[in-house]
């Protein structure tokens, strides 16, 4: 018997990694990798990143059974130095190959005071923020950023043809207290809430996407519609020159230090990856590191809050927080994606996740 789709109910975090896992296994992913993809996807949702979490394993699903996403074996080392390499990731999948890549920039950085990893051909590699809390807990900094040659949805500043994808930017680094964890897109949202809100039949909370003739608009259909829009550079039509560098930024740590991106021939939905581990000790020392930030912190919180309702936090304090409170009592799914899973469920006999 299928199985049905059930309410939006609190479910438990570790049936949900056990449910994606299970489904990767049965689709042919090794259980080292399957562990990998299933924690880093339910991770995002703990943090709210609803889009990039749960929301991209029947896609993932999808691009097993195409042959797009390749399940065996190993990247390959292009090129090696004391503290930076280059990896061919053949296609494997991202969130994997990305744990890979930190434990070898965390290891690297203690040696060196700094490793970096770029990785051309990774397949998609999820939510950034999901990598940064494994940082911070050793007491490093990550900086870690993706683009996806494949595909293109943003323009740059005062032009009406894509050329980005919304070439996330990150940070995490370790304070006192509560990491800090910066996670932002070089545009002003992303092709995962677009595509949802276009299925939905919702619109964005501001005007942030240009239609087809130059017009702001608030409406994903302009990005599905001839001639199709854009999605604008972080700072929209007043300040977009701000995320356009960015996003050129994000270009040259990851297609260009890779040598593999726009220049080259499309291969399908994935990402070139570059990540930086940093290791306070090889400085000023962690101490210092973390007497600096905390009185950075500190200074922050105590800012006059414009509303007194919502002061001051840092950033990825709301996502720590509400990780712990889905742990303890179970994550709300974005409703779409129960539904989305249940053909692959029931194609490959696992059980849904019940409450």
């Amino acid at each position: 018997m299928e199985p049905t789709t059930p309410s939006r109910e609190r479910l438990d975090a570790r049936q949900l990694t056990t449910f994606a896992h299970d489904l990767l296994v049965r689709a042919g992913m090794p259980h080292d990798k399957a562990d990998a993809v299933a924690t880093v996807l339910v991770d995002g949702d703990l943090m709210g990143h609803t889009t990039h979490g749960l929301q991209l394993l029947a896609p993932y699903l999808a691009e097993i059974e195409k042959g797009s996403m390749r399940l065996e074996g190993e990247p390959r080392v292009l090129s090696s130095h004391p503290a930076a390499q280059l990896w061919d990731g053949l296609r494997l999948p991202g969130p994997w190959l990305v744990l890979q890549a930190l434990e070898h920039a965390a290891r690297t950085a203690r040696a060196q005071g700094t490793g970096t990893v770029v990785i051309r051909r990774s397949h998609h590699i999820a939510s950034l923020a999901s990598y940064h809390r494994r940082a911070a807990e050793q007491g490093l900094v990550l900086v870690l950023t993706c683009s996806d040659p494949n595909s293109a949805s943003v323009a740059p500043f005062g032009g009406l043809d894509p050329v980005f994808t919304p070439n996330p930017i990150s940070a995490g680094f370790p304070t006192g207290g509560t990491p800090v964890s910066v996670d932002i897109s070089t545009s002003t949202t992303t092709n995962g809430l677009t595509n949802r809100l276009h299925q939905e039949g919702g619109k964005l909370p501001a005007p942030w996407l240009l239609d087809g003739h130059g017009q702001a608009s608030d409406d994903p259909g302009v990005l599905f519609t001839e001639p199709k829009g854009t999605i604008l550079p972080l700072g929209g039509l007043d300040s977009g020159h701000k995320g356009y560098g960015l996003s050129l930024l994000v270009e040259a740590l990851t297609g260009g230090l890779a040598g593999h991106g726009r220049a080259d021939p499309r291969e399908g939905w994935g990402a070139t990856v570059f990540l930086q581990v940093i290791d306070p000790a090889a400085f000023a020392g962690q101490a210092a590191f973390t007497q600096q930030m905390d009185e950075v912190a500190r200074q922050c919180r105590a800012s006059r809050p414009a509303d007194a309702q919502r002061p001051v936090r840092l950033p990825g304090e709301r996502a720590y927080r509400l990780a712990q409170s889905h742990v303890e009592q179970g994550v709300v799914l974005q409703e779409s994606i129960l539904p989305a899973l249940v053909p692959w469920a029931a194609k490959y006999g696992v059980a849904l996740p019940s409450s």
